[in-house]
């Protein structure tokens, strides 16, 4: 877990680093060129170095352990910080939306420029290195904060390639597409967000664990013959893991003793799955006529 949130914390110092220079170079290219694609770019860079600093934020939270206050630790500190994320993307996306569409009916002032295409390039380079190392990293810890972040990089560098695009475009006079190109980042940045959002509501309000996972732990529980039936299966999120809670249904005649090593032996081997962070085994007595009804 330490390396998870060390990987995330490089992650977002990266990514805030990296979004800096693309933002002081956006802004500046796409006022003087009067893009209105490299300037919904320029604020989409600046919505980046915002969701890099929830990421380092957040992961700065999640990563402190459990304490007598917090039992199950920090872990949707993760999902409360990329919720702050998402509504940023969309707020943001709104704004862009709107000014594409004026400058679409109203006409575009863009004016071609080589430093334009140079900044193109220079974006979709930065990005695509960083979506790369993010992308790693989220592949190996699962972070929702990383996915946010990867998801980002990955829309910019699909965001700056229309944006290369609509410039090169005006040499041959067609100006409209700028406009479109700024309507279609606004968007596909403003659909991220909503995506982004309605992982992190599910996960803040404790949304179950994934059919997939729910189905190994009944076979799990079912591979005991000593275990008559799996009465009930509750989990709640703990960051990007669940705690479990199973009940199952015992002969009466098995001894305190050996039903509370059964559920010790339950417990272990399912914590031992991939989304697992702790499980709690719940022994309810029958008859055996009883199970078998």
């Amino acid at each position: 877990m330490e390396e998870k949130f060390a990987i995330t914390k490089r992650a977002g110092i990266a990514g805030i680093i990296g979004n800096i220079f693309l933002l002081i170079l956006k802004a500046s290219v796409g006022f003087i060129s009067k893009s209105q694609a490299m300037i919904a770019d320029s604020i989409n860079s600046a919505g980046d170095i915002f969701a890099s600093l929830m990421t380092f934020i957040g992961n700065r939270i999640a990563s402190v352990p459990n304490d007598e206050n917090h039992n199950l630790g920090h872990g949707k500190a993760e999902y409360i910080f990329s919720m702050f994320i998402s509504i940023a993307m969309i707020l943001v996306s709104s704004k862009l939306l709107f000014d594409s569409i004026i400058t679409l009916f109203t006409g575009s002032e863009l004016q071609f420029s080589w430093f334009l295409v140079i900044v193109c390039i220079a974006t979709i380079i930065t990005k695509l290195c960083l979506y790369l190392y993010t992308y790693r990293a989220y592949k190996k810890y699962n972070s929702i904060l990383l996915e946010a972040n990867m998801k980002d990089h990955r829309n910019d560098c699909i965001v700056t390639t229309f944006t290369l695009i609509s410039a090169l475009l005006t040499l041959t006079g067609i100006y409209w597409f700028d406009s479109v190109v700024g309507i279609g980042i606004s968007i596909w940045i403003c659909y991220t967000g909503v995506t982004i959002f309605i992982e992190s509501y599910n996960v803040l309000m404790d949304i179950s664990v994934d059919d997939k996972t729910k189905a190994l732990i009944l076979d799990i529980a079912h591979s005991y013959s000593e275990i008559k039936k799996v009465s009930d299966i509750v989990s709640t999120p703990v960051g990007d893991r669940y705690l479990v809670f199973i009940t199952i249904s015992v002969d009466g005649n098995m001894s305190t003793f050996k039903s509370h090593q059964l559920a010790d032996d339950l417990e272990n081997t399912v914590n031992g799955l991939e989304k697992i962070y702790k499980t709690v085994v719940h022994v309810e007595p029958i008859s055996l006529k009883g199970a078998e009804d």
